[in-house]
Protein backbone atom coordinates (compact mmCIF):
# COMPACT_ATOMS: atom_id res chain seq x y z
CA UNK A 1 0.00 0.00 0.00
CA UNK A 2 0.90 3.67 -1.04
CA UNK A 3 0.04 6.73 0.76
CA UNK A 4 -0.50 9.49 -1.61
CA UNK A 5 -1.80 12.84 -1.47
CA UNK A 6 -4.48 13.74 -3.77
CA UNK A 7 -3.82 17.03 -6.19
CA UNK A 8 -7.11 16.31 -7.78
CA UNK A 9 -10.56 14.80 -6.94
CA UNK A 10 -10.94 11.60 -7.90
CA UNK A 11 -14.06 10.15 -7.44
CA UNK A 12 -14.87 7.49 -4.57
CA UNK A 13 -11.40 7.88 -3.00
CA UNK A 14 -11.04 11.77 -2.03
CA UNK A 15 -10.98 15.35 -2.87
CA UNK A 16 -7.53 17.73 -3.23
CA UNK A 17 -5.31 18.14 -0.35
CA UNK A 18 -6.79 14.22 1.41
CA UNK A 19 -3.99 11.96 2.17
CA UNK A 20 -5.58 8.67 1.13
CA UNK A 21 -3.70 5.01 1.03
CA UNK A 22 -4.47 3.05 -2.12
CA UNK A 23 -2.32 -0.32 -4.02
CA UNK A 24 0.81 0.68 -4.88
CA UNK A 25 0.09 -0.09 -9.26
CA UNK A 26 -3.12 2.60 -8.89
CA UNK A 27 -0.34 5.04 -7.67
CA UNK A 28 2.76 4.39 -9.54
CA UNK A 29 0.19 3.30 -12.68
CA UNK A 30 -3.09 6.04 -12.53
CA UNK A 31 -2.67 8.63 -9.86
CA UNK A 32 0.62 10.01 -10.01
CA UNK A 33 1.19 9.35 -14.20
CA UNK A 34 -2.21 11.56 -14.38
CA UNK A 35 -1.43 14.24 -11.94
CA UNK A 36 -4.38 13.24 -9.78
CA UNK A 37 -1.67 12.89 -6.93
CA UNK A 38 2.01 12.74 -5.71
CA UNK A 39 3.88 10.78 -3.06
CA UNK A 40 3.41 11.25 0.34
CA UNK A 41 6.71 12.69 2.11
CA UNK A 42 7.34 13.94 5.94
CA UNK A 43 7.65 16.86 4.08
CA UNK A 44 4.48 16.80 1.99
CA UNK A 45 2.10 17.84 4.77
CA UNK A 46 3.09 21.57 3.73
CA UNK A 47 1.71 20.68 -0.10
CA UNK A 48 -1.57 19.55 1.92
CA UNK A 49 -2.11 22.64 3.42
CA UNK A 50 -1.35 24.78 0.06
CA UNK A 51 -3.13 22.72 -1.92
CA UNK A 52 -6.07 22.93 0.28
CA UNK A 53 -5.96 26.07 0.25
CA UNK A 54 -5.90 26.73 -3.61
CA UNK A 55 -8.91 24.14 -3.51
CA UNK A 56 -10.66 26.31 -1.18
CA UNK A 57 -10.30 29.43 -3.52
CA UNK A 58 -11.25 27.24 -6.52
CA UNK A 59 -14.66 25.88 -4.82
CA UNK A 60 -18.01 27.79 -5.33
CA UNK A 61 -18.44 30.44 -2.30
CA UNK A 62 -21.08 29.08 -0.75
CA UNK A 63 -23.53 26.93 -0.65
CA UNK A 64 -26.50 29.31 -1.70
CA UNK A 65 -24.32 30.12 -4.90
CA UNK A 66 -24.27 26.38 -5.68
CA UNK A 67 -28.31 26.17 -4.59
CA UNK A 68 -28.82 28.77 -7.21
CA UNK A 69 -26.50 27.34 -10.04
CA UNK A 70 -28.39 24.21 -9.10
CA UNK A 71 -31.45 25.76 -9.96
CA UNK A 72 -30.47 27.23 -12.85
CA UNK A 73 -29.01 24.00 -14.27
CA UNK A 74 -32.34 21.74 -13.63
CA UNK A 75 -34.82 24.49 -15.22
CA UNK A 76 -33.96 23.38 -18.97
CA UNK A 77 -31.78 20.62 -20.88
CA UNK A 78 -28.44 21.55 -22.15
CA UNK A 79 -28.44 20.88 -25.83
CA UNK A 80 -25.51 19.63 -27.67
CA UNK A 81 -25.38 18.92 -31.68
CA UNK A 82 -23.65 16.08 -32.47
CA UNK A 83 -22.55 14.01 -35.94
CA UNK A 84 -24.76 11.29 -36.34
CA UNK A 85 -25.41 8.43 -38.21
CA UNK A 86 -28.43 6.08 -39.16
CA UNK A 87 -31.13 6.35 -36.23
CA UNK A 88 -29.36 8.53 -34.57
CA UNK A 89 -25.77 6.73 -33.77
CA UNK A 90 -23.33 9.48 -32.76
CA UNK A 91 -19.66 9.38 -34.35
CA UNK A 92 -17.65 8.68 -30.89
CA UNK A 93 -19.57 9.53 -27.82
CA UNK A 94 -20.31 12.88 -25.48
CA UNK A 95 -17.69 13.87 -23.06
CA UNK A 96 -18.12 15.68 -19.61
CA UNK A 97 -16.00 19.08 -21.43
CA UNK A 98 -18.17 18.68 -24.28
CA UNK A 99 -21.16 18.93 -21.54
CA UNK A 100 -18.97 21.65 -19.42
CA UNK A 101 -18.91 23.87 -22.63
CA UNK A 102 -22.39 23.45 -23.24
CA UNK A 103 -23.20 24.50 -19.96
CA UNK A 104 -20.75 27.69 -20.38
CA UNK A 105 -22.59 28.47 -23.91
CA UNK A 106 -25.73 28.79 -22.87
CA UNK A 107 -24.39 31.14 -20.06
CA UNK A 108 -25.17 28.99 -16.88
CA UNK A 109 -21.27 29.35 -15.29
CA UNK A 110 -18.70 27.71 -15.73
CA UNK A 111 -18.30 23.94 -14.27
CA UNK A 112 -15.08 21.72 -14.52
CA UNK A 113 -15.61 19.32 -16.74
CA UNK A 114 -13.91 16.89 -13.67
CA UNK A 115 -17.45 17.40 -11.82
CA UNK A 116 -19.71 15.92 -14.57
CA UNK A 117 -20.63 12.14 -14.06
CA UNK A 118 -23.11 10.19 -17.02
CA UNK A 119 -24.89 7.74 -15.47
CA UNK A 120 -24.03 5.74 -19.10
CA UNK A 121 -21.86 6.37 -21.69
CA UNK A 122 -23.69 9.00 -24.16
CA UNK A 123 -23.09 7.40 -27.92
CA UNK A 124 -26.65 7.86 -28.97
CA UNK A 125 -28.84 10.92 -30.06
CA UNK A 126 -31.64 11.97 -27.15
CA UNK A 127 -32.18 12.83 -23.65
CA UNK A 128 -29.37 11.22 -21.15
CA UNK A 129 -29.14 12.59 -17.67
CA UNK A 130 -25.70 13.50 -15.87
CA UNK A 131 -25.37 15.06 -12.34
CA UNK A 132 -22.84 17.76 -11.87
CA UNK A 133 -21.19 18.05 -8.10
CA UNK A 134 -21.06 21.60 -7.35
CA UNK A 135 -20.62 21.72 -3.63
CA UNK A 136 -20.37 19.47 -0.83
CA UNK A 137 -23.54 17.81 -0.96
CA UNK A 138 -24.94 19.95 -3.67
CA UNK A 139 -25.60 18.08 -6.81
CA UNK A 140 -27.86 18.91 -9.93
CA UNK A 141 -29.62 16.36 -11.78
CA UNK A 142 -28.96 17.59 -15.50
CA UNK A 143 -31.04 16.55 -18.82
CA UNK A 144 -28.17 16.59 -21.91
CA UNK A 145 -30.03 16.50 -24.94
CA UNK A 146 -28.28 15.13 -27.49
CA UNK A 147 -29.43 16.36 -31.17
CA UNK A 148 -28.06 14.01 -34.51
CA UNK A 149 -27.06 16.51 -37.20
CA UNK A 150 -26.62 14.11 -40.34
CA UNK A 151 -23.28 13.96 -41.90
Amino acid sequence: MSKVILTNEVSGLGSAGDVVEVKNGYARNYLIPQGFAVVWTKGGEKQVEQIRAARQARAIATAEEALTLKARLEEKPIRLNAKAGVEGRLFGAIKTADVAAAIAEAGLGEVDKRKIEFTAPIKVAGNHSASVRLHGDVVANVTVQVIGKKK
